[in-house]
């Protein structure tokens, strides 16, 4: 176990990196651009990145991982802490109390519920548990917006905002493709973008009246369309131009059987 003291020297020369990067003399371009908000996706694709090291099950990776999710966290204190609204110092001491304060069976406190801490600590805040709205508005801002979709849709579900049959379920299925086909015919780009998003929520349904993982059931195909398309890659000897799609049409198929036969599995 590494000693207290070498860790904190580790975390303080991070953060002197990272100020580094974002010194006005000197420091580094990119860095200097970025805000909480243009950093924002690279938040979300560390985050995903620890997720599918901890999936692998190799520490290395996990390891490496955790270090850039860490850099976002630094990268964003130190952001912060340029415009004096907090620094890393501040967002430790606040986990450090929130986990004190949420655990008062290990910290010698009073025995209460971890749901009634939780309310304590929102009414404090101003926030409001008046309406299922409002939880599932605190609830899903923590989660991808896959996950986020499908805890709305059970919550909606047992609260009895729900379908009579899954005939119902397919009817609206056909009906938001049926309007996203029709918003991207109009060339409106958030029309677009709003039916397709219908229509992901619809299919998340779905994925709940059967029993299913949209999550994995992604993740696998993603997995699968890799492996296939590193197959076709091989196959053209890594040159994709100027191919006609009945040619890679062919190769995808080719590639499919072949997966097939090596899995055992319907890939």
């Amino acid at each position: 176990m590494t000693d207290p003291s070498t860790s904190s020297a580790a975390i303080e020369k991070l953060m002197a990196v990272v100020a580094q990067l974002r010194n006005p003399e000197g420091g580094c371009p990119w860095d200097l651009a970025q805000t909480h908000q243009s950093l924002l996706p690279y938040v979300l694709e560390e985050a995903h990145e620890v997720a599918d090291a901890l999936r692998s099950g190799d520490d290395t990776e996990l390891g490496d991982e955790l270090g850039d999710l860490l850099l976002q966290v630094v990268l964003h204190a130190q952001i912060a802490a340029e415009r004096q609204a907090f620094d890393l110092a501040q967002i430790a001491d606040g986990i450090s109390a929130k986990l004190v304060r949420r655990h008062p069976h290990v910290f010698g406190g009073e025995a209460r519920s971890w749901d009634e801490i939780k309310a304590e600590e929102r009414a404090a805040r101003g926030q409001s548990d008046a309406s299922l709205s409002d939880r599932l508005r605190r609830k899903v801002r923590g989660l991808g917006p896959l996950a986020g979709a499908m805890v709305i849709s059970c919550k909606a579900a047992a609260a009895g905002f729900e379908w009579d049959s899954m005939e119902g379920v397919w009817e609206k299925v056909h009906e938001e493709l049926d309007e996203l086909k029709e918003a991207v015919a109009s060339g409106d780009q958030a029309h677009a973008e709003s039916e397709l998003g219908d229509l992901m929520f619809t299919l998340v349904n779905v994925a709940r009246w059967c029993e299913l993982s949209p999550q994995e059931g992604l993740n696998g195909t993603n997995q699968r369309f890799l492996q296939r398309f590193a197959k076709v890659e091989a196959a053209l000897g890594g040159d994709l131009s100027g191919r006609n799609i009945k040619e890679l049409e062919g190769l995808w198929q080719k590639a499919k059987a072949e997966l097939r036969s090596e899995q055992g599995d319907g890939a």
